[in-house]
């Protein structure tokens, strides 16, 4: 019998927060917006989180938690969950992975891969 694959498709846009970052004091803040899409046959319910912030200098902060901005998103086939969160680094170049912890409608526990992607301010172009 074929196992009903967990198919979440995750997709990141990230936006530079001049305003909230003090470049002179290494504070660089970060809004990202991410999107999780259930392109499988079974739901899921996204229980835990786990990043790994690097900044251009080779400092990690590792952050786990439960969920994502306070809720569990249950996400069936076919939906997508959205959300927005932030992240401070001290370099105005960094990096960011992780994963999901999840379970699916079948009780089966699997984590779904967050693809790095990059913090980075905006160049200007003189």
């Amino acid at each position: 019998m074929k196992d009903n694959k967990n198919n979440i498709t995750i997709s990141v846009e990230t936006i530079y927060l001049q305003q909230d970052s003090e470049p002179e004091n290494n504070k660089y803040f970060f809004l990202y917006t991410i999107s999780i899409r259930n392109t499988g046959s079974v739901g899921a319910k996204l229980l835990s989180r786990h990043w790994i912030i690097e900044d251009s200098n080779g400092k990690k902060q590792d952050v786990q938690g439960d969920g994502v901005v306070g809720e569990q998103p249950h996400i069936t086939p076919g939906e997508e969950f959205q959300y927005t969160s932030g992240a401070m680094i001290e370099t105005s170049l960094g990096t960011m992975k992780g994963t999901y912890q999840m379970i699916d409608d079948n009780e089966k526990y699997f984590d779904a891969q967050i693809p790095e992607f990059i913090l980075s301010v905006p160049r200007v172009i003189h």
